[in-house]
């Protein structure tokens, strides 16, 4: 079993890029894990629809039968730092396949990945750029699997 980060769309930002890669490099002695950053629509006037429904098919081509797909959304389950290790966990002991959290673009998410996916989880109230949704999220995954090996990073 892998577990998957998919991010709709690149980011330039060089901080970003930074952080991201120091929790890539944390994540790896954990467990088997995959960072892909997925094509976004290009195009410029389309309506929301015609660009949720690129990314949904750019999703759609790489997901397998058997992956657990959980949406990064802001409708999503909202859960303390705790929760979400314990919930982890509990994939980790039914998942047959692999688990793959997923950001989706600037216009959100097709019906079809809701209705594909296992979960929703919220990674707070307020709102961030889908950029800076990554490292946070990165960071959050690290900090789960340390709590799940009680290890002292998070106090």
């Amino acid at each position: 079993m892998k577990v998957s980060y998919w991010c709709i769309g690149k980011t330039d930002d060089a901080y970003l890029k930074e952080g991201t890669a120091i929790y890539l490099k944390k994540l790896m002695p954990y467990l088997s894990f995959q960072y892909l950053e997925l094509s976004a629509s290009k195009l410029k006037n389309g309506v929301a629809d015609m660009h949720r429904s690129f990314e949904k098919d750019e999703v759609l081509k790489i997901l397998k039968p058997n992956d657990l797909l959980i949406l990064l959304d802001e409708k999503g389950e909202l859960m303390s730092s705790e929760k979400f290790a314990q919930w982890m966990q509990k994939k980790f002991n039914v998942a047959q396949g692999n688990i793959v959290f997923l950001s989706g673009g600037a216009y959100g998410f097709h019906e079809e990945l809701y209705k594909r996916s296992i979960a929703k989880l919220a990674l707070s109230e307020m709102t961030f750029t889908h950029q800076m949704v990554r490292l946070i999220f990165l960071e959050q995954l690290y900090r789960c699997m340390t709590i799940l090996r009680k290890e002292p990073y998070h106090h």
